[in-house]
């Protein structure tokens, strides 16, 4: 099994899909699921369909119970994880989590032995299925962290050069490069963390001028893309010297990486995947998934309410990161971010990625508050972690079985939802998934 046989798949997903006469598409909260969900209702409407759309946060029981009288139903970014589903009228999941006993048709590269936590997102698998739309394919991998592009991602890569909706670069892989001040783009970028540079303002604005780059072009602030290549280079240049004179010549490697970006978008945050993504992010994460849904879909009107979401969202994280860096604990198996009270359950995973630091030997482990008596978890781990045998995502499904909640995901990436009264049972449970 493999790439043929899971576009073939797609191929029959897509009849199913437009078999249907007016059906509701229900996707995830996240970048992923925004742009996954946002792929199929371009579709639908390029066939003449009728579609409704709905965004959830989780597919547990309720959200089951609440979709038995729909007739039809595509789900993306979430389905495969939830055997409920097969209660359901006529279903297509478009999923790329860990799945197994769904009766339904779905479209999920894990059944092709192509791994959705690192090789295609559900916004790839929905453009694998449709073929519409390559940059929202790509965008909702890069929300889901699957950067570097590669296996079936690399497909969707492929698809949009050609079709020149996505132009591939190599550049520095900091966030911001289109749309953050030159100042914040230096200050505020931390992957990879540059010494004495890195959420030091002082030291950024000094090395800015002793390479002779100005922060403004007349009354203009400037962005990354605005310098010239020499400038460029004179920048790439000496933040390579910091990382060499640190003793991190591995770091100083991933210095550069592949960034896309979508020449038909204007140059704001919906022309490069990075920014793209975390706009997208905060607006499904904040309770506007219908405002990142209609940016995706080109609605300018939209776009000044997103970025609204975006400065929202950014405030958000960075409290979350401020209060998880005095309060990560050690429980012996894995680290836990009790940010229960203060940090919101929407970006709770978020905040525990963003602390997570490449060379711990276990992951981290964060809980929140969530709705009606839950507690939302949320776990992630390092690649090199995952590469000795970790599988967050069975772990999340196990325990939270174990505890009256549903959980899964990625390898890499996952979470659950418990009771709240189940929580000590969920951290043993937890704890002897490691042995």
């Amino acid at each position: 099994m493999g790439s043929d046989e899971f576009l073939l798949k797609c191929e029959e997903g897509r009849r199913i899909a437009f078999s249907f006469n007016e059906p509701l598409i229900v996707h995830h909260h996240d970048a992923d699921g925004v742009s996954s969900g946002a792929i199929v209702a371009a579709a639908m409407k390029r066939q003449g369909k009728k579609y409704r759309i709905q965004c959830i946060r989780k597919l547990d029981d309720a959200a089951i119970e609440m979709l038995t009288k729909e007739k039809e139903i595509i789900f993306t970014d979430l389905g495969g994880g939830n055997q409920r589903v097969d209660e359901l009228s006529d279903v297509l999941v478009i999923d790329h989590h860990q799945t197994e006993g769904i009766g339904k048709p779905q479209i999920n590269p894990m059944l092709f032995g192509i791994d959705g936590g690192d090789e295609l997102s559900a916004s790839g698998a929905a453009y694998c299925v449709f073929r519409e739309h390559a940059d929202l394919g790509i965008v909702g991998a890069v929300g889901d962290m699957q950067s570097p592009l590669h296996g079936m991602n690399r497909f969707v890569v492929d698809e949009g050069i050609k079709k020149k909706e996505v132009i591939a670069e190599t550049d520095l892989r900091f966030y911001g490069r289109y749309c953050r001040p030159l100042l914040q783009f230096l200050v505020y970028s931390d992957d990879p963390y540059i010494p004495m540079i890195s959420y030091r303002e002082d030291r950024a604005l000094s090395l800015l001028s002793e390479l002779g780059i100005p922060l403004l072009d007349g009354e203009q602030r400037r962005v990354y893309a605005d310098l010239s290549e020499d400038e460029k280079k004179k920048l790439i240049s000496a933040l390579t010297k910091v990382m060499i004179n640190s003793n991190q010549l591995k770091k100083a490697n991933e210095l550069l990486g592949e960034s896309y970006v979508f020449p038909s978008r204007p140059k704001n945050e919906t022309y490069e995947a990075n920014e793209f993504s975390t706009l997208l992010n905060a607006c499904g994460r904040h309770g506007h998934a219908e405002i990142g849904l209609r940016i995706c879909l080109g609605d300018e009107e939209s776009y000044s309410k997103g970025r609204n979401l975006l400065q929202h969202h950014r405030k958000m994280l960075k409290q979350g990161v401020e209060f998880a860096h005095g309060q990560v604990q050690d429980l012996g198996k894995f680290y836990l971010l009790d940010g229960r009270g203060v940090v919101d359950e929407s970006i709770i995973g978020i905040v525990c990625g963003m602390v997570l630091q490449q060379r711990w030997t276990k992951p981290i482990i964060g809980i929140s508050l969530g709705e009606n008596d839950t507690i939302k978890v949320s776990g992630r781990a390092s690649r090199a972690l995952v590469e000795l045998g970790l599988n967050l995502g069975a772990l999340m499904r196990e325990s939270a079985a174990r505890a009256g909640g549903i959980g899964g995901g990625h390898t890499i990436a996952a979470g659950a939802s418990i009771p709240k009264q189940s929580l000590n049972e969920f951290l043993a449970s937890a704890g002897k998934y490691f042995g």
